[in-house]
């Protein structure tokens, strides 16, 4: 299975994804990871990668979903073309994809948590509450499964996409 996580940054998708994937045994797949140490090999630590860290992601991900593993994939997710990208690794590696969007309703603690979050990604510049806001970001229309970190913390959103998950027949029970 292919868990595809997507939302503004500060919505707190990181926190849920790894999460996840840690109650899941599941392999992480994160594209800023990737997409800062592509800047640092090539010498830029702040220059823009373009699509390379979510090709490199998708690689990573198909060659651990052809392994038989649960891969939960970390990234704004922005466009509709990097979710379709996605929806194809799932099915080129003929696995379900689960789209998850994580949103924070609470528009001040969504300002805070973007303006106040520390990076664990070394030289890592996370974007300005005014970046994350002006973002491009496309509807997701009806597919994703939509959870908010405004209402519940991180343990009662990871409980409850399992039971989604398990209620959908997508995870053993």
């Amino acid at each position: 299975m292919l868990i595809i996580f997507g939302g503004l940054p500060g919505s707190g998708k990181t926190t849920v994804a790894r999460a996840l994937a840690k109650r899941l045994g599941a392999v992480y797949v994160r594209v800023d990871t990737i997409e800062q140490a592509i800047r640092v090999s090539g010498g830029d630590p702040v220059g823009d990668v373009g699509p390379a860290g979510y090709v490199v992601a998708y690689g990573v991900a198909e060659d651990n979903l052809t392994l038989g593993r649960v891969v939960i994939a970390d990234s704004v997710n922005p466009l509709d073309i990097t979710r379709g990208a996605w929806l194809a690794v799932a099915a080129r590696s003929g696995v379900i994809a689960v789209e998850v969007e994580v949103i924070c309703s609470d528009k001040i603690e969504h300002r805070r948590r973007a303006e106040t979050r520390k990076t664990d990604v070394e030289g890592l510049v996370k974007p300005t509450w005014q970046e994350t806001v002006e973002r491009e970001y496309d509807d997701w229309g009806q597919r994703p499964i939509i959870v908010d970190t405004a209402v519940r913390d991180v343990p009662e959103v990871v409980e409850a996409l399992i039971v989604k998950l398990r209620s959908d027949r997508l995870l053993p029970i």
